[in-house]
């Protein structure tokens, strides 16, 4: 089901005015352990995902794209179970989103807050809302020993009644702190929520609720005392999930440097050095299996392509038939989320090319290197095995992709991701993206081609530590935690200064210097990049 409100938006019509689902149905899961049970247990309290909202209070200016935001109260909720907190959204986008509530296992995990707070109303504003209506907000008072985990908003300046909302048990929460902004005014503003300690071993939940920047205190998320893995997937429910959401990739047609699998560029004569042996690399064996292994990046070791010219190349091209895309699967949110790390490698980055107002001029070997990881990452409910988000890596940054803004391949649930030219980050749309700003940075170019991938039909899973018993064996090459590429220094300085020479006026150069400095280190041939294990996201979230 995707999400569903009552009552109809008075106009203007926005695109919070309709609802997204996923293109098709969720398939059948196979069967095993808790996940996509619908209720996780997390040590006293029960958790229930609820996307079913009726429509409260509406404000049409304000926030993303100036079009507000709605605030909706959870509805449908399961029988025995209490609303936490209110669900709210930009304007700017089709509905979709979810909130947790709570059933008291333990007889005192949840109790009624004891008085409200008004922390804001509009009564004083002159903000565009539904009907003429103003909207009120209210923060519960927790009884001593419990925290509120949400806010409740009405259309009443009267006081909701104590039995609205419940306030839960503080051993059972966390901290939480804002993510993305849903709305302000007036110096008012509120926020989408998250635990503020995130990554593999973090107890903290998510409870889908918001922030209001006049909270006092901040609100608490939940927390997972059971903590366990139990509602985690399985080997064969992993498989399936990845089946079922693993994205198309489109190469841009100009693309030279296509991914290749590990093994394919193992096997076409990569090579491992050693400081003070330069002069004698080993060949690498196609598994990685002669890969120095280790906790730490010693700076002993580095790969490199072949020698010979003629296979140098060849090898820079990689080779999209072999290619292989390897799942690292990891807990998030106190394991009510699994997040799908998928890792692609390319054997070969290549140069950058900058935006010049109308021009476009290459940046001769700024942004070439050798070993070039990237990755996108699938969140997905623990409680259904539903797709909620998408994250896509651009160079040292990424974001996080609401799946309203994504394209889907054919009507089914795989969504689509665009790799950029020469420096293949990964975009949700074609087109260009400029990094910079007033018509000048560095170009990413994407777009539709017949250089392509569906990332299902060759997959791996390298990592889940949480199943334990042998399910998943890492590969040798996973636990090479040194550069997969050399160190090079391409004179940078040098190339820079020809391209501006180019320019007209200071404030041309002075942005172009500015995007320039907003590229990661690789790109100038100041350290090799190092493989999937050492990147912060590897145990931490990923913003």
């Amino acid at each position: 089901m995707g999400n569903i409100f009552s009552a109809q938006s008075s106009s203007p019509s926005l695109p919070i005015d309709s609802t997204f689902d996923l293109p098709s149905p969720l398939p059948s899961w196979p069967s095993g352990g808790g996940f996509a049970k619908g209720r996780i247990d997390l040590g006293g309290l029960e958790v229930s995902q609820v996307t079913t909202f009726k429509k409260v209070w509406t404000v049409y200016e304000g926030g993303q794209d100036n079009l507000g935001a709605t605030f909706f109260e959870p509805s449908s909720v399961p029988e025995g179970f209490s609303v936490l907190g209110f669900y709210a959204q930009p304007n700017n986008r089709k509905l979709f989103g979810w909130t947790l509530v709570g059933k008291d296992l333990s007889g005192d995990s949840l109790k009624p807050p004891v008085d409200y707070l008004l922390l804001w109303s509009g009564k004083s504003t002159k903000v565009a809302n539904n009907g003429g209506e103003t909207g009120y907000f209210w923060q519960p008072v927790p009884p001593e020993g419990y925290n509120a985990t949400g806010l409740i908003v009405t259309t009443s300046a009267e006081k909701p009644p104590l039995d609205k909302i419940r306030c839960v048990r503080s051993d059972l929460t966390d901290q939480s702190e804002s993510d993305a902004q849903i709305w302000e005014t007036n110096g008012f503003s509120v926020s989408s929520s998250k635990p503020l300690n995130r990554g593999t071993q973090a107890s903290g939940v998510s409870v889908g609720t918001f922030l209001a920047n006049s909270s006092n205190p901040t609100l608490a998320c939940l927390k997972n005392n059971k903590f366990d893995s139990s509602c985690m997937p399985s080997k064969l429910q992993i498989d399936a999930l990845f089946q079922a959401y693993a994205p198309w990739i489109y190469f841009h047609k100009d693309e030279k440097y296509l991914p290749s699998s590990v093994d394919w560029f193992f096997s076409n004569g990569a090579l491992l050095y050693k400081k003070g042996e330069e002069s004698n690399p080993v060949p690498i064996e196609p598994n990685g299996a002669n890969l120095p292994q280790g906790e730490s990046n010693d700076g002993l070791y580095w790969l490199d392509l072949p020698v010979a010219s003629d296979a140098r190349e060849r090898v820079k091209g990689g080779n999209l038939q072999s290619m292989e895309v390897y799942l690292h699967v990891k807990p998030v949110f106190g394991g009510t989320f699994t997040d799908i790390a998928v890792w692609m490698f390319y054997p070969f980055n290549g140069p950058s090319r900058a935006k010049l107002k109308l021009g476009t001029i290459p940046l001769g070997k700024i942004g070439e290197h050798i070993g070039d990881w990237e990755h996108f990452t699938l969140r997905i409910s623990n409680f259904s095995g539903k797709l909620h988000r998408m994250y896509l890596s651009q160079h040292s940054r990424g974001s996080w992709i609401d799946l309203s803004e994504i394209e889907f391949q054919g009507g089914g649930n795989k969504p689509v991701a665009y790799s950029s030219l020469n420096g293949h980050a990964m975009y949700s749309k074609p087109g260009l993206v400029l990094q910079g700003k007033g018509n000048v940075g560095i170009r990413n170019d994407t777009g539709k081609s017949e250089k392509v991938i569906d990332t299902a039909v060759r997959f791996k899973v390298v990592s889940a530590e949480y199943l334990g018993g042998g399910e998943v064996e890492e590969p040798a090459w996973l636990n090479y935690l040194r550069h997969w590429g050399p160190k090079i220094d391409y004179g940078h300085e040098n190339e820079i200064r020809g391209v501006e020479k180019m320019m007209v006026g200071e404030r041309l150069k002075t942005v172009f210097r500015s995007a320039i400095k907003g590229l990661p280190n690789e790109v100038f041939g100041e350290e090799g990049p190092t493989g999937p294990k050492l990147k912060r996201n590897w145990l931490g979230d990923e913003d």
